[in-house]
């Protein structure tokens, strides 16, 4: 029979299958064994075939995966692993905060390059939304990502503010969220269905850093509370991820990653020195002329070079 990943690690993983039974599945054999190590071998939102155990029928083994039509992945730099962190998922909500802990536009910038990548339609969610900016970098990047067409939603888990928004667009879809710790990821599900009852925590105060609440990864199928969905309840899958401090890429490149940039995409290839360019220092190049011009954002452009940096420090760590 074939089911659901909904969350599991290591060799155990809890599958929805289509008989309607939930079972805690293992892994037959080495049949998921991949040619290359990967942190994980299956995330919410795979499905996979199941056989059932004959003597007990909440148990079964899992002997094959389907082919994904996507996955949100990150490099794993302690595992020095991909990390799957959830598969066949329609949009990538990436959450952030204006302050508790510290805005951080370069995470957000990473996650939507890998969004890019793996095909999979980003939206950006500014929880806390309540609590004043320390500065105006923060209204700023919003701008920068609504001028290049990414949905920009600013919301509040604690007052409810915007969540009517965030829930018209997860209703009748499967989506992920990732962020780092803190940034109120549980909490924006909670809110949207008291329910689920996952687990929060509260920030370090002398670090300003979350606490890894949500320990691994799990699929929920929530019922959006009336409040938040134009008085009737309907239905969303969604998939909560680990806080992480890295969002580090995967599957590309250092030199393909300006064609997951939107507003670099259309110049690559048109400077002078084509597409050996680097867009760093070389005479001719059309990136740093839209800098200069102000064409492109001065925070995006050092965000391309610092996951043009770290891309290349992880590759010279695997020779």
């Amino acid at each position: 029979m074939h089911g659901l990943v909904t969350g599991g690690t290591n060799n155990f993983f809890t599958v929805e299958c289509d008989d309607g039974i939930t079972r805690l599945c293992s892994i037959k054999g080495k049949i998921l064994t991949a040619p290359t190590r990967s942190y994980n071998p299956l995330a919410p939102g795979d499905m996979v075939a199941v056989t059932a155990d004959p003597l007990d029928d909440g148990k079964g083994q899992i002997c094959a995966l389907r082919t994904r039509n996507n996955r949100c992945i990150r490099w794993n730099a302690k595992g020095r692993a991909p990390q799957i962190l959830a598969a066949n998922v329609d949009r990538l909500i990436v959450v952030t905060s204006p302050t508790s802990p510290p805005f951080r536009p370069r995470f957000v910038d990473r996650a939507l390059v890998q969004a890019e990548y793996e095909n999979i339609e980003p939206i950006i969610v500014c929880n806390k939304h309540d609590l004043p900016p320390p500065n105006d970098v923060y209204e700023r990047m919003i701008a920068v990502w609504q001028s290049l067409g990414y949905t920009v939603l600013c919301v509040s888990a604690k007052t409810g503010a915007g969540l009517h928004k965030l829930a018209a667009l997860l209703v009748g879809k499967r989506s992920v969220f990732i962020g780092q710790s803190g940034v109120g990821k549980s909490s924006l599900i909670n809110a949207l269905d008291p329910r689920a009852a996952l687990r929060t925590g509260c920030l370090s105060e002398k670090w300003q850093r979350g606490s890894h609440t949500t320990t691994k990864g799990a699929l929920f199928h929530i019922a959006i509370a009336g409040t938040h969905a134009a008085g009737t309840a309907r239905t969303a899958d969604i998939i909560d991820t680990p806080g992480v401090r890295q969002f580090l890429l995967y599957g590309m490149s250092a030199q393909a990653v300006p064609l997951y940039f939107r507003e670099l995409e259309p110049l690559v290839g048109t400077c002078g020195f084509g597409l050996s360019c680097t867009h760093l220092t070389e005479p001719g190049c059309a990136v740093l002329a839209a800098v200069k011009n102000g064409v492109v954002s001065m925070e995006r452009y050092e965000s391309y070079l610092h996951i043009r940096d770290e891309m290349q420090t992880e590759s010279g760590k695997l020779r």
